[in-house]
């Protein structure tokens, strides 16, 4: 939206999967390719091929490339036609959990980032630890760009018997587009057995949400566990701001966990809900600096439950981060850091 809005015609090219949702309507266009492989080093082969052949027949005067997984074909097109790249980092790619103990894609991942990354003239990712990362491995002047949603003071709230929800009963959520392995969505489900009297909402999708559905048919876990399928930002909302507490709970077991910074604990400060994190470097100076709820020693399931526990019990300091939560929304919003993008996007130099 930052793109349309500073005057550019903009067309976001992707990729379909069988569950992907439909796109809603945009301001700008969007393409979407569909691929016999949906995963691996084929996907990745397919993709890249199939992203540089239409970059090279459609006219552009800037390309921006999300994450490394697009940025050799965006690299190869920019040179080709001779129009400026802007590589726009989402994680430390090659820190992820996926690559951690698979030594040759890692090598092969981090072989395409030596070759290109320190070619690149305008850069920005996600927050200060992983620019710092990217600075000292490759001198580069790394900008950030936090992903941020946008400030919304007020909405129409969806009551709970129009979303389905239970009524008189404190909700936890957990909520991602990403509920994989290493994220602490198993040591939630599992502290639910000692959590009294709430109900845990897992809205999204991810890897395992399939073992989370297996561990929830325990009988002490009956009616204790909602699963909810990935939803449209504006919808997923209403369900976040109905939650007492917001949990994002992602282990500091690979670089690219330990710095990052999940667009849930902003969605939970928004949405005016106290949090509930696992220490991680980036998420800590936000739980302390602004206030807005506790932190986990460990993933020991009947230690998060008796975090949850006493957050649920003490009404004020609830009341305190949450309206904490709500002031901090007023600062930590798109609004303020899209500021920082219109100083990298005057800069480019076109031809």
């Amino acid at each position: 939206m930052f793109l349309t809005k500073s005057g550019y015609e903009v067309t976001l090219v992707g990729r379909k999967l069988k569950n992907s949702l439909p796109l809603e309507e945009r301001a700008y266009k969007t393409h979407r390719f569909r691929l016999l492989a949906t995963r691996g080093p084929l996907f990745y082969a397919f993709y890249n091929r199939r992203l540089l052949r239409y970059l090279m027949f459609h006219k552009a005067d800037l390309l921006v490339a999300n994450d490394l997984d697009t940025l050799l074909a965006n690299y190869r097109a920019s040179k080709l036609k001779g129009i400026p790249l802007v590589y726009d980092s989402h994680e430390y790619f090659c820190g992820v959990p996926e690559l951690e103990h698979r030594p040759l894609p890692r090598a092969v991942w981090h072989l395409i980032e030596r070759s290109f990354f320190p070619k690149l003239k305008y850069v920005y990712t996600v927050n200060d630890s992983i620019a710092e990362l990217y600075r000292k491995e490759y001198h580069v002047d790394v900008k950030v760009v936090r992903n941020i949603p946008s400030y919304q003071p007020e909405i129409t709230l969806k009551s709970r018997s129009e979303l389905g929800l239970p009524e008189n009963v404190p909700l936890i959520i957990y909520q991602g587009a990403g509920i994989n392995v290493h994220r602490g969505a198993e040591e939630a489900v599992q502290a639910m057995e000692y959590v009294n009297n709430a109900v845990l909402l897992i809205v999204g999708n991810g890897d395992v949400i399939g073992q989370l559905k297996e561990m929830a048919q325990k009988p002490e876990l009956k009616d204790k566990i909602i699963f909810i399928d990935k939803l449209p930002f504006n919808e997923l909302k209403h369900f976040t701001m109905h939650a007492s507490i917001g949990l994002t709970l992602d282990k500091d077991n690979s670089l690219n966990y330990r710095y990052s910074l999940p667009n849930k604990l902003f969605d939970y400060i928004h949405a005016g809900v106290p949090v509930l994190a696992s220490p991680l470097i980036e998420v800590k100076k936000i739980i302390e600096k602004y206030n807005v709820g506790a932190l986990i020693e460990n993933h020991n399931p009947k230690h998060i439950a008796d975090k949850i526990n006493a957050m649920l019990a003490d009404k004020t300091q609830l009341e305190t981060w949450k309206q904490n939560a709500l002031k901090a929304g007023k600062e930590l919003n798109w609004e303020e850091e899209e500021k920082e993008l219109v100083k990298i996007y005057s800069s480019i130099k076109f031809k």
